[in-house]
């Protein structure tokens, strides 16, 4: 996120309350859409209600709570997170029941697997999308859904875009959901788009104006000029104290999330055959020679004489490379012979030399060799 965005980003807090008062909220047939895929029949009541399972919702960046109120309304276990503590007094004043936290979308403080539904309003277009996929990914339950809205202005109505022009448009996004169709964490989008209109009157559409994020970090001069630029345009259109109705197209977007791939599990560490579990240096199923080594050897030909010990068993050519790697210290073993100019531990016609333990006492020992 560039600088600018970052200061914009950061600008709710210091207009909570006309935010409050002038923001517009959203269609009931959008709520429903956004939380169960459906939209209610026409024997619903009056609050909203669809008679289904109550579901568990988080609301990422929930401001005031504009969406928050029709949520808990149609009946659903809401959690509310906002990162400007001013935004979330005012929720929390009108809320109190509601669970929250002042929190951002890249940082969720809640369990893995714990909510069906993580929605967003207004404001998914100022997260670290990449950060807030991965935390939302982790805390919705297998199949659980990500849904996000947005209220646009629909300004094929000619007073409509000439406000527009006044106040700016960035909040008409081209493809608001093109982060989550493109994250491998979640899978194909739904939209829907609903209308709503908001009345408002000669105050309440300098609040709604004066919450903007572009208007909200301008100085005070360039504000000013811009609420002159607006009130003139609603004398020019308004009809006095009865106000006048904007219309809003409500875009909606839903997509389940996918599920996540386990971790995997860290490699065993590596043991030496001294560290094995069998006791005798080896593990379960090693392929071991057992090679008994005579007190005397044959220097010349580094050959053990059958005379001096006849039980003694053949060795097995092994080089001195994979013998240093079968975990035998070379500093643990006595090598005999060298003084006529023979060292038994050179790897000579790719044959492992024999070696004795250095005990005056034992003139036989037992060396294991592990030939994995």
């Amino acid at each position: 996120m560039s600088d600018d965005l970052q200061h914009r980003a950061r600008s709710f807090g210091g207009v909570a309350d006309a935010y409050d008062r002038g923001r517009p909220s959203y269609p009931r047939d959008a709520v429903s859409w956004l939380i169960t895929g459906t939209v209610p029949d026409d024997a619903d009541d009056a609050s909203g209600t669809s008679g289904g399972d109550q579901l568990t919702v988080l609301e990422l960046g929930a401001g005031t709570g504009k969406l928050t109120r029709l949520l808990v309304e149609a009946g659903h276990d809401v959690h509310a997170s906002e990162p400007d503590e001013a935004m979330l007094a005012l929720l929390r004043r009108d809320l109190p029941g509601v669970r929250t936290s002042m929190t951002g979308a890249e940082d969720i403080p809640l369990g893995d697997a714990s909510v069906d539904v993580v929605v967003a309003a207004q404001c998914f277009h100022w997260f670290d999308s990449e950060a807030a996929l991965d935390e939302i990914s982790r805390v919705l339950k297998p199949g659980g859904q990500l849904a996000l809205v947005w209220n646009e202005r629909d300004e094929r109505i000619p007073w409509v875009k000439k406000l527009g022009r006044i106040i700016g448009n960035q909040d008409h996004l081209v493809e608001p959901a093109a982060d989550v169709s493109a994250s491998p964490l979640f899978g194909e989008v739904d939209d829907a788009t609903f209308t709503y209109w908001q009345q408002v009157n000669r105050r309440s559409i300098v609040d709604l104006v004066a919450s903007r994020s572009n208007v909200a970090t301008m100085g005070e001069a360039e504000r000013e000029h811009t609420i002159e630029k607006l009130l003139a345009l609603y004398d020019d259109y308004g009809r006095g104290m009865d106000g006048m109705q904007l219309p809003y197209r409500t875009r909606c977007f839903r997509s389940a999330a996918r599920p996540r791939p386990r971790p995997k599990p860290a490699p065993a560490p590596e043991r030496s055959p001294a560290e094995s579990d069998d006791g005798d240096g080896t593990e379960p199923g090693s392929l071991l020679t057992r090679t008994r080594v005579g007190a005397s050897f044959d220097p010349a030909l580094d050959l053990p004489d059958p005379e001096i010990d006849p039980l003694l068993e053949p060795t097995v050519p092994i080089s001195v490379a994979d013998y240093v790697a079968a975990g035998i210290a070379r500093s643990q073993l006595q090598r005999r012979g060298s003084t006529q100019g023979h060292d038994p531990m050179t790897d000579s016609a790719d044959r492992m030399p024999r070696v004795a333990w250095d005990d005056p006492d034992d003139d036989t020992g037992m060396m294991l060799i592990d030939f994995r």
